[in-house]
């Protein structure tokens, strides 16, 4: 089979269509004939994200970047101070807020040299002078922290990276023996804090995809793959290793008899004491996505056990405490709950428990909250009521620290968290009201299904791009279910849906979606879905088994998962989920492809896809859309040059949600 690209280039070359994909830009939207939407999409830009935020280890100060670094005691955070290497006048990005062990240095990544290119800078959090350059790197990095002995910074470095490391970000173009050549490799870096020196500490054929140390500074540990490191995540093992040493492998799902056996592992840290390495474990469809158990093993290797069993929850990020507890972050019942994990009672603490019907996430990791030794924590929260704010404090007396988006009011309408039941499972998501909600009137729903499948969908401010709460805002009910397969209700339930995608999940939104048309006044005619990855996926899927949609538009999906397994760049994600390979299995695959019911379809369906998506590829996208023509049924394919599987282009990011919105419009009202 052709490698993606040139099967992608092959596609628009041949095709006999006038397709967008054949343009060097997207076409003009489409007509925007409700007036709402301009309005809708000025105010969605009115948002100050907050990408970052970081505690000093002893809590005296508080740092935090929405696209500036800002620096304040934690005592008084009313006038902040800028933090940044670019000169007056100058812009660049700068990221990664990393505390010395004493709380006196603040590093942080700058693009602001004279050649653009990343560099590690140091601040002195008492003083007012400019930060200093510690060293130049050339290439990409992230996950910046100080080394435990405060002697070193270590991050994940890609030298002479042409692309951020991950598989979301939009691929380089194929060339050369492929799987061979110009693979880029991420390794963990050090840099001496006080020379500058650079040093790599873990080898070359490992991709390294999250690490940390043990509190003496004497080793790593971390969860690691040959290359390539985009596709072979799902395969990684855990190791730890001396610097200056040979790697060795304490973990390996592969060969583990137990609960973990063949699934995914995140997260990994040193206990205290330094004898037992904590982790994360499951069934994980994205590395960054993270949700599972709690597991632990001896730090010189041997069998996993599990430290939260039977959880109703997915923990996604930890911290040790001490040898005998944890702090938390989670999602359950589709909200953030956090909280401290005696390991000797398996209990939660009663006094170190909050839940938030929110987002929660200091930068880095998923849910990640920075936390300082006098237990006071800090994260910025978002929700579907309130934009994005730092909080801080104890986690029974937070404080608002930022104010940047005071006076934003939401210009949808509420909104509740519901449940349902279906099949013995307990599913939860959110509903959105229309804006202006009348109850005297009726109203269409839309239905927004997650990607992942191992993800979940939570209450978050949205951002100038494609998302749930716009449609509230042009007087749609819309329902964000998180159906089995989904973070949130525990182990049993995100793997309720392995080798079954598209049965037991979308019988789970239909009955999501029969039991809030029972409750609230909406019109069954005018019932629309929606989605990006695998809710792209669902939506494709969904309009070839059910006539109860009414209107779809597909954000990156993929309609043939037989065709699909020999056309991404991570094929290795779908052997956990569909219990063998495409080649071994061909039936389970093939159930589950849309392309195979095409007939079935009537739905008026928006295709949209990145030209350089190496998660689901435009091939797939090409396919659906082709299908819908040659069936006379309505559909457009929207194709968006130089974008990967998450759009970073603000232009394109804003152009699919206005045809998203304006697709819904002409089919729905």
């Amino acid at each position: 089979m052709l490698p993606l690209g040139l099967m992608a280039a092959a596609l628009l070359s041949a095709s006999p269509f006038p397709a967008l994909a054949q343009t060097q830009k997207p076409a003009e939207a489409a007509p925007a004939h409700d007036p709402r939407i301009p309005a809708l999409l000025h105010d969605l830009a009115q948002v100050h994200s907050i990408r970052e935020t970081a505690l000093s280890p002893d809590g005296q100060w508080i740092a935090w970047n929405d696209g500036r670094i800002e620096l304040a005691p934690l005592t008084d955070t009313r006038h902040p101070r800028m933090v940044t290497a670019c000169q007056p006048g100058a812009r660049g990005a700068e990221s990664g807020l990393a505390w010395s062990p004493d709380s006196k240095s603040l590093a942080f990544f700058s693009e602001c040299t004279p050649d653009h290119k990343t560099a590690i800078f140091l601040d002195d959090a008492a003083s007012s002078t400019a930060p200093r350059q510690l060293t130049a790197l050339n290439g990409y990095a992230k996950e910046l922290e100080f080394t435990p002995d405060g002697k070193s910074l270590s991050f994940l470095y890609v030298e002479g990276a042409t692309r951020p490391s991950g598989a979301l970000a939009a691929m380089k173009p194929f060339s050369g023996v492929i799987g061979v050549e110009g693979l880029e490799v991420q390794r963990v870096a050090a840099v001496d804090a006080a020379t500058g020196a650079l040093t790599h500490l873990t080898p070359e054929n490992l991709h390294v995809y999250e690490f940390s140390w043990s509190h003496d500074a004497k080793q790593l540990t971390y969860v690691a793959a040959p290359p390539p490191g985009e596709n072979n995540w799902w395969v990684a093992k855990l190791f730890t290793q001396a610097p200056g040493s040979q790697p060795k492998v304490v973990f390996d799902p592969s060969t583990t008899t137990g609960a973990l056996h063949g699934l995914q592992i995140a997260v990994p840290r040193f206990s205290p004491d330094g004898t037992q390495i904590a982790f994360i474990g499951g069934l994980m469809s994205d590395q960054g996505s993270t949700g599972g158990d709690i597991y632990s093993i001896p730090s010189t290797g041997g069998d996993a056990t599990d430290l939260t069993p039977n959880r109703e929850a997915s923990p996604a990020w930890f911290q040790w405490i001490d040898d005998s507890r944890l702090g938390i972050a989670e999602t359950k019942n589709a909200a953030s709950h956090l909280f401290v994990w005696d390991l000797h009672t398996r209990q939660e603490s009663s006094a170190y428990n909050l839940t938030l019907p929110a987002s929660v996430g200091a930068g880095g990791l998923s849910m990640q909250i920075s936390v300082a030794s006098n237990n006071t924590i800090a994260f910025i929260e978002s929700s579907f009521a309130h934009p994005p704010e730092v909080w801080a404090g104890e986690i029974n007396d937070l404080h608002q620290i930022t104010h940047l988006n005071d006076g934003l009011q939401p210009s949808w309408g509420k909104s509740e968290a519901v449940s349902w039941t279906n099949e013995g499972f307990h599913v939860d998501g959110w509903l959105l009201y229309p804006a202006n909600y009348d109850p005297a009137k009726k109203y269409g729903l839309i239905v927004y299904v997650h990607g992942g499948p191992s993800a979940a969908n939570m209450p978050r401010w949205p951002g100038a791009g494609f998302g749930a709460a716009p449609f509230s805002a042009l007087g749609y009910f819309v329902l964000l279910p998180n159906p089995r397969g989904s973070f949130g209700e525990g182990e049993k339930f995100t793997q309720a849906n392995r080798k079954d995608f598209g049965y037991g999940d979308l019988r789970d939104i239909v009955a999501g979606v029969d039991a809030i048309t029972a409750s609230h006044p909406i019109d069954p005619q005018r019932v629309g879905i929606t989605g990006w990855s695998y809710g792209g996926f669902m939506t494709m899927f969904a309009v070839t088994q059910t006539g109860r949609f009414h209107a779809a538009v597909a954000g990156a999906g993929l309609s043939n998962w037989q065709s699909y397994y020999g056309e991404n760049s991570i094929d290795q994600w779908m052997i956990p989920f569909f219990g063998a390979s495409v080649y071994d299995d061909p039936a389970v695959y093939a159930k589950s492809s849309a392309i195979n019911f095409i007939k079935n379809v009537k739905t008026p369906t928006l295709v949209v896809v990145g030209d350089r998506d190496g998660e689901c590829p435009a091939p797939q996208s090409f396919e659906f859309w082709h299908a819908l023509r040659d069936q006379h049924v309505p559909t457009q394919l929207v194709v968006y040059p130089d974008e990967g599987h998450g759009f970073v282009n603000p232009e394109h990011r804003v152009d699919v949600l206005e045809r998203a919105l304006t697709w819904f419009d002409q089919y729905l009202q």
